[in-house]
């Protein structure tokens, strides 16, 4: 081996010299919404740990550090090429240019762009300078749509990363804390550059630290403990073989969802406390389970329980069947809109990660199967009505911002009858209705794209269903692909149609964003109308769903299923012959309405009171 040589940097100091570069046969950019999410609350988390409301800037000085681990570099003269940490250091591309963006236009700034890019005789050479990623980088720097078609694995899933940020970034953090939050990013944050200056030490290095040796994982530390306190043989045998049937079909849903099972019911059936958001607070047990659940259960062995053999035995067989029998379900119903669990499939389309933590806990070892089901059902609603009731009430729903409203949830829900789960969340749900404002309608940008997205899917979705048809959820969700749905603007982007109604351009912008003023339609008639007038558009709408095909008079003939569900609700669709500002009102209230109704707190009351066996875990092709 040559010199090697290792650096403890932050990311300023890493990111203030040249670029990097990623060789081609590299793999893909493949991080998903969970591990961007990931990281970014363990980046928001320790900043809160030290921030304290109305501190200077100069106070990050004194924050505290976070270590975000390792990467290995091989350099060749002036060229840097990342051989271990790509998916971390593309992260925190996409997070800078984030946070670039979400600091425009405020009188308060902290430079960050020399960290983003560098200035090469007049062009952008990003700091992370891949070329086929470059004209996505630029669209994302400049805040302008990108265009993901025929595009590599990489690109799209940047893209599709930088939209995530707009729902993980915690709302908290985007008014006088954010350039806090910036400075003690850039400074606070440190890694480890190990650097060799040859392709073939960089890749031993790499190997030695990620293929010698298989560390136990918590899973297995926390099996070992548990069996090692069975002292029956029989009963340890049995719970061993037990464990490891789960274990095997948990495996099937990813290699991580072993440790999501335990976080979700341990959380949900043992915290007591979470740390509080203040300087200095200490982890308690939501946090805790969090990062070391094995450990945490040998610390409170006594409050679980378990004291002899025999609850070790009743703590796997009993315990552990029965919530990982549920998880199970849970998992499935995330995965397919199942019967009398279909908001379990809507809230992780929301990217909710902390649904199973709230809906184990409404359930206990006592409950029978039918009452288990009604009260999963119950919570699943809520959730599906919470998040989405926040969303009109401008609310984050980011993980950082819900985690400790979440927790007292589950604390409140903790053991209770299914007439008390169903009368907690139901007066929560009333004192969120109570503070949303319907006239003033949600808009489309940037960071709600993918809430209006899957806003505009329920809305078309639950009309068809109400109507007698077979609703198309499923479909009208996908984003990418070839049979990929996108949000229609009713209203071209011609300003000058609309310049006698809008005095500048931003009022037409506004306007044409609002709720009322979109539909969904496939990707291929989505772009084949952008330019067109709306009354040219009018006769291609009447082809698509329901609720495009609402804005036609024809699709008022010989419709009973329609007309009998808008008479119902009392619900005010209309026709109509041409679409200006006046009838973009009228269709936002209408929207509102059906916001109002689909999330009622009232669908509480009712949710699964009763459980169909047969029907249990089958796709759903019809629902109220």
């Amino acid at each position: 081996m040559q010199e090697i040589k290792g650096y403890d940097r932050s990311i300023q100091e890493l990111l203030s010299g040249g670029s990097y570069g990623i060789d081609y046969y590299q793999r893909e950019y493949k991080w998903g919404r969970k591990q961007l999410q990931e990281l970014v609350d363990d980046l928001t988390g320790r900043f809160l740990d030290s921030y304290q409301p109305g501190d200077a800037a100069k106070e990050v000085a004194h924050y505290g550090h976070y270590f975000l681990g390792s990467i290995v570099v091989s350099q060749n003269d002036d060229v840097r090429h990342i051989v271990d940490g790509q998916q971390r250091m593309t992260s925190l591309s996409i997070l800078l240019i984030y946070l670039n963006n979400l600091q425009r236009n405020r009188d308060q700034q902290v430079s960050i762009q020399s960290l983003i890019y560098a200035d090469d005789f007049g062009e952008k050479k990003f700091k992370l300078n891949v070329p086929e990623r470059n004209d996505c980088m630029e669209a994302l720097f400049n805040n302008t749509p990108f265009n993901t078609d025929g595009t590599s694995e990489s690109v799209r899933n940047l893209t599709a990363r930088y939209q995530d940020l707009g729902e993980l970034f915690p709302e908290e953090l985007q008014g006088k804390a954010l350039p806090l939050f910036i400075y003690w990013l850039m400074r606070k944050v440190k890694l480890i550059e190990i650097i060799a200056y040859a392709d073939e030490d960089a890749y031993t290095i790499f190997e030695t630290m990620n293929d010698r040796g298989l560390s136990l994982t918590p899973t297995d530390m926390l099996k070992g403990y548990l069996l090692a306190n069975i002292d029956n043989a029989e009963k340890r045998f049995e719970a061993d073989k037990r464990i490891k049937k789960y274990l095997s079909k948990f495996a099937a849903y990813g290699k991580e969802t072993d440790a999501d099972f335990f976080k979700a019911w341990l959380r949900s059936q043992y915290a007591q406390k979470i740390r509080e958001r203040k300087k200095d607070a200490k982890p308690e047990d939501f946090d805790l389970i969090g990062t070391e659940y094995h450990r945490w259960v040998r610390n409170h062995a006594s409050a679980l329980g378990l004291k002899d053999g025999e609850d070790f035995y009743q703590f796997v067989v009993r315990d552990f069947r029965f919530y990982a029998d549920l998880y199970l379900r849970l998992l499935k119903a995330a995965e397919t809109r199942t019967y009398g669990l279909e908001s379990v499939r809507y809230n992780a389309d929301a990217g909710f990660t902390l649904q199973h933590h709230v809906t184990l806990a409404s359930v206990g070892p006592g409950d029978d199967l039918e009452t288990a089901i009604t009260k999963i059902r119950v919570v699943a609603d809520f959730l599906d009505s919470w998040l989405n009731l926040r969303f009109w009430n401008y609310k984050s729903n980011s993980y950082s911002t819900m985690s400790y409203a979440v927790f007292l949830v589950i604390r409140s829900i903790r053991g209770k009858s299914l007439t008390e789960v169903r009368s907690i969340l139901h007066d929560q749900l009333q004192k969120e209705m109570a503070e949303i404002d319907f006239s003033q309608p949600v808009h489309l940008n940037q960071f709600t794209s993918k809430a209006i997205h899957r806003q505009l899917a329920r809305f078309t979705d639950w009309l068809e269903q109400q109507s007698g048809e077979p609703g198309k959820y499923e479909d009208y969700i996908v984003r990418s692909g070839k049979n990929a749905y996108e949000v229609e603007h009713i209203w071209a982007n011609h300003y000058d149609r609309f310049s006698d109604v809008f005095d500048q351009q931003g009022d037409f912008d506004r306007t044409r964003n609002q709720i009322g003023g979109l539909l969904l339609l496939p990707k291929k008639i989505n772009a084949s109308l952008s330019d067109m007038t709306y009354e040219e558009k009018l006769p291609h709408y009447l082809k698509a769903n329901a609720l495009t095909q609402s804005l036609h008079e024809v699709f008022y003939q010989n419709n009973p299923g329609f007309h009998q569900t808008i008479s119902k609700h009392g619900l005010k669709f209309k026709p109509h012959e041409a679409f200006g500002e006046n009838e973009m009102k009228k269709r936002s209230k209408l929207y509102s309405k059906l916001a109002a109704l689909i999330w009622s707190p009232d669908r509480l009351l009712g949710a699964g009171s009763r459980f169909h066996r047969q029907c249990a875990g089958t796709q759903v092709t019809r629902c109220s």
